[in-house]
């Protein structure tokens, strides 16, 4: 398989590795905003660069007619644009706000927990990430996506960062060291509480999850998830 790589920082290099180390040839390593040319003949495209570059690059590659996995945070405001050119182009687009195997096992358990603890009123709930201090965004796309997976299966109707009311549900971002990425969800009550928590030891989990992402779009037409590449 002919990858392009769009974005090359630290999870582009580490992609490239587990890409190559699966067989699949680096056809395009870059920084900038892809070209006809500098797409190289790609069969597909991994898109990991930053909130202000990441809708133009995708857009030209599906454009290109040249599928992409994207899991650059930050910039969903035109995620339904990207979704509407996905179709007209008859492409594929998978967004993932995190890759990691273990991650997507964690967002089932979140949205069952949440349906279980939904009619025990004496509990409410609070999310916490930590990320290291070069991250961006705030909070982590992984959050959101665990506190969308806690709304759709309960009373709550908005995330908030910090202190909340009523039915917001309270996101704590913390920004610390190196830290790869740790999630953790709490639900409350007087007498105890109940934690489910996921920790990344490194980065390698998040860039196996794109390439596993990328082999099974390839030949696909629509719009995904993770939940799709893994059967979930």
């Amino acid at each position: 398989m002919k990858i392009a790589l769009v974005g090359y920082g630290k999870m582009g290099k580490i992609i490239d590795e587990i890409s190559q180390s699966r067989g699949h040839e680096i056809v395009a390593r870059l920084r900038e905003t892809p070209t006809t040319e500098t797409l190289n003949g790609a069969e597909v495209a991994i898109e990991f660069s930053n909130p202000e570059a990441a809708y133009e690059n995708i857009r030209v590659c599906l454009e290109h007619k040249i599928p992409v996995i994207c899991g650059t945070t930050g910039w969903l405001d035109r995620k339904p644009d990207i979704e509407a050119i996905t179709m007209e182009q008859n492409s594929a687009f998978l967004y993932g706000s995190n890759f990691s195997l273990g991650v997507n096992l964690f967002f089932a358990l979140n949205k069952k927990l949440a349906q279980l603890m939904n009619n025990v009123h004496e509990y409410t709930c609070q999310l916490e990430e930590i990320h290291h201090i070069h991250k961006k965004d705030a909070p982590s796309g992984t959050a959101i996506s665990i506190a969308e997976g806690i709304m759709e299966n309960s009373d709550y109707e908005a995330w908030k960062l910090e202190e909340t009311k009523g039915k917001e549900l309270g996101i704590f971002a913390i920004r610390e060291d190196e830290v790869p990425g740790t999630h953790s969800v709490f639900y409350r009550s007087e007498v105890d509480e109940i934690e489910i928590k996921h920790t990344a030891f490194n980065r390698n989990g998040f860039a196996l999850g794109a390439v596993i992402a990328a082999e099974w779009i390839v030949g696909r037409q629509g719009i995904f998830s993770m939940n799709d590449v893994l059967g979930l």
